[in-house]
């Protein structure tokens, strides 16, 4: 099963979370690929600290890397940059399986607990 940003209708609401992330964006038949941090997370999308800069529409496939378990876990969407500043790109998702949902919903919610202590 496949979710999509369009099933969540509401008003998405932004947490701080640095983590490591990794970008590959599809640029005329070619890849490429870029790491970078992140700064801050929704169930909607992402934004990469980063150097590298792309146009907006550009599709890509987002990995973030989760640490801090003794299993290695890796959160992966399609998704599609839909803005650059000095300081990054903003991403938002496309689409992910339902496991990856479940656990962006639940970073979202336990860094918006951290938010309100």
């Amino acid at each position: 099963m496949t979710v999509s940003h369009q099933d969540d209708r509401r008003k998405n609401l932004r947490v701080d979370f640095s983590t490591r992330i990794q970008v590959t964006v599809g640029l005329d038949d070619a890849q490429v690929n870029l790491e970078g941090s992140s700064k801050d997370l929704s169930l909607r999308g992402i934004f990469v600290i980063t150097d590298k800069r792309f146009t907006a529409g550009s599709r890509c496939v987002v990995k973030i890397c989760l640490t801090g378990s003794l299993e290695k876990i890796e959160l992966v969407m399609e998704a599609t940059v839909v803005r650059q500043t000095r300081k990054g790109i903003g991403i938002v998702f496309d689409s992910m399986d339902l496991e990856t949902y479940s656990h962006l919903k639940k970073i979202v919610q336990y860094n918006q607990l951290e938010d309100i202590d």
